[in-house]
């Protein structure tokens, strides 16, 4: 079989639909606070289907309000303009992808990995003085490019889940070793195409090579938020291996005994309701 190259991903990324306006404007908003939040608020009004499932997340135990929301204009008041930011984030960007075509891709399994990895960057966001509704959003989406991989390049990588079934081999090896480059890689090219600000490249491009990544980088929180998930079971695969942590993401975020119980949970308590949120 032959092997993908970046050109021929940087090419077929160019063919995908663009973003809803609103969700550009909000992923520019990522690195230029300075934005006209009202007439954002108003193009997320206008898709009522956007509109219902952000509600749904304001109204979870997610956030424990004790009154129900009923507006954006009403979320953006009460839970400020980042949250409100960071659940768009997480209920767009992952339904922009068609996967049902590439045979051994479990949807579901991908959105309970990508929760399970977002709520526990949340928890760890403030040990790298990283906003925690970035870190979710960042956590959510972290695995993106197995996404354009599933949709965009079934067949192939349809093989390359074989692969990491027979050689019992993490899916990054399968990856490489069929089709020439990983999904991290992938998602950071998408990154690039869509224009995500550097924090959120960084922690897509880098969360398998933390190391190479900046000192304050969101990637090692992810990094690490996506090793607790493993170990809570929340992995894309019911016979995937252990992920080994980079001692480097792990000394930069000074982790101990109580700060990883805070994180896990942060997982436990969230975690069934906000995959159910994102699903519907």
């Amino acid at each position: 079989m032959t092997m993908l190259n970046r050109d021929q991903v940087t090419a077929r990324l160019k063919q995908l639909p663009s973003l809803p306006s609103a969700v550009s404007e909000l992923l520019a908003s990522f690195s230029n606070e300075d934005v006209d939040v009202e007439q954002i608020a108003r193009q997320i009004a206008r898709d009522q289907g956007l509109t219902a499932r952000v509600l749904r997340v304001a109204n979870s135990s997610f956030y424990g309000l004790q009154s129900k929301i009923g507006t954006i204009n009403e979320a953006v008041v009460v839970l400020g303009f980042r949250a409100v930011r960071s659940m768009v984030m997480a209920v767009s960007m992952n339904g922009a992808f068609r996967v049902d075509q590439c045979h051994g891709f479990d949807a579901m399994a991908y959105l309970r990995h990508g929760v399970g990895v977002g709520l526990a960057a949340r928890s760890l966001a403030p040990l790298a003085n990283q906003n925690a509704e970035l870190a979710f959003t960042g956590g959510l989406l972290h695995d993106i490019g197995q996404l354009v991989l599933a949709s965009n390049f079934s067949t192939q990588y349809a093989v390359a889940l074989e692969y990491r079934k027979k050689h019992d081999c993490p899916l990054v090896v399968a990856e490489r070793d069929i089709l020439g480059l990983d999904h991290a890689e992938v998602g950071g090219l998408l990154a690039e195409a869509w224009r995500f600000p550097d924090s959120l490249h960084q922690a897509v491009a880098h969360h398998h090579a933390p190391a190479g990544a900046l000192a304050n980088s969101l990637a090692n929180v992810v990094h690490v938020a996506d090793a607790f998930a493993h170990a809570m079971g929340f992995a894309n695969f019911n016979d995937e291996m252990m992920m080994a942590i980079d001692r480097t993401a792990w000394e930069r975020l000074g982790l101990d005994g109580d700060k990883c119980r805070k994180a896990i949970a942060e997982i436990e308590h969230c975690f069934e309701e906000t995959c159910q949120i994102l699903r519907s």
